[in-house]
């Protein structure tokens, strides 16, 4: 989507990834495959372009410094550093001040025993590294072995102080390199198992709250000094407010909503930002409700694509992904309409149409 973007403004767009015929493959000018460590590869691929991004955070440091060698890379490797990996994340929040839920390192059995006894029950064990939709996580509810916990999990981590939340929600925000910011409006998200299953846009929030967020997002952005876009993610406590779960440098799912219903998308948006470009417009021009497109589609064969768009107001993305899987986003579908209700309404019908007889 982010060479989508940058195609319609002109732009030529290469692409590197490990794997061939990725979804950007199909819309892009050239694309490199070859391995993160390939040196060589990334250099020559690096002199290749004018600036470099990325779209996921699961790329090693190491390759980022060696295409920044070459030309720009916008976010910054140090921002990939931090947001990579959830430890630096959270000793960065806290570092500055930025609401966390409690939380502490854990390296060993040891560690996870000590750490239980200062942040409590019910608690959750993060993996450090690698982890997104609840991958690498374990609920601790109190009772649990946690020898048998550490030696299953095994690996250096972040014990985080549960957070009894309302809701959650994401501010999406735009930097350039001149420091002028734009923040999307707030997106209201709803995640089943553990991954997101609807964005909807404007969030069902008071204005102070929307606001505060907008703000935190903002000096967020500015304080890590991100080039590009910034996704953070909240939890919304009756008790504690706002509190920051998470955070993401590139285009991010809860965002996907902006290509039907914004004047700039976030992708067009993550254009200009690393391209020096003015920031484009983020106002809202209709409610509007993103419902993520997982692989369980697929379990009978290719879906009946006649009732996802039986809304004439449903925009169907694909994203050109060779194998559905469950679990896998394959697509997104947004349904604009005049009020968020009846946007809702909609997505509930077409989703029973599509699934007859499934709960999901």
């Amino acid at each position: 989507m982010f060479a989508i973007a940058a195609k319609r403004m002109g732009y030529f767009v290469h692409v590197f990834d490990p794997q061939p015929h990725g979804p950007a493959s199909q819309v892009c000018d050239k694309e490199v495959n070859a391995p993160f460590d390939d040196e060589v590869a990334l250099a020559e691929f690096a002199s290749s372009v004018d600036v470099v991004t990325f779209e996921f955070e699961n790329i090693p440091v190491s390759a980022i410094d060696r295409v920044a060698e070459v030309c720009p890379v916008r976010p910054r490797g140090e921002v990939l550093h931090i947001c990579q990996n959830r430890e630096r994340e959270k000793l960065f929040l806290q570092a500055n001040g930025f609401p966390c839920a409690p939380f502490r390192v854990v390296d060993s059995e040891a560690a996870l025993i000590a750490a239980m006894k200062e942040i409590g029950y019910p608690a959750v064990l993060k993996t450090a590294d690698f982890g997104y939709d609840g991958k690498g996580q374990v609920k601790l509810k109190g009772g649990e072995d946690l020898s048998a916990v550490w030696k299953n999990f095994g690996a250096r981590g972040v014990l985080e102080g549960w957070v009894e939340f309302e809701a959650e929600l994401s501010v999406i925000v735009a930097r350039s390199p001149d420091g002028s910011v734009a923040a999307f409006p707030v997106s209201e998200n709803i995640h089943r198992n553990h991954i997101l299953d609807l964005s909807i846009v404007p969030a069902r929030f008071g204005e102070s709250i929307c606001a505060e967020a907008a703000v935190l997002a903002e000096q967020i952005t500015r304080t890590l000094d991100v080039i590009g876009l910034l996704a953070v993610e909240f939890f919304l406590s009756e008790k504690d407010g706002l509190i920051v779960n998470e955070l993401a440098p590139r285009p991010h799912n809860s965002g996907h909503y902006s290509f039907d219903a914004c004047v700039t998308s976030q992708f067009e948006q993550h254009v200009r930002a690393v391209c020096g470009l003015p920031l484009g417009s983020t106002q809202l021009l209709s409610p509007v409700v993103m419902w993520n497109i997982l692989g369980d589609a697929w379990e009978d064969g290719t879906p009946d694509w006649r009732a996802w768009l039986s809304d004439p107001a449903a925009k169907l993305h694909l994203y050109g992904k060779a194998e559905p899987r469950v679990g896998r986003k394959m697509g997104h579908l947004c349904v604009l309409a005049d009020s968020t209700s009846r946007a809702l309404q909609s997505v509930e019908q077409i989703r029973q149409a599509a699934f007859p007889t499934s709960s999901r």
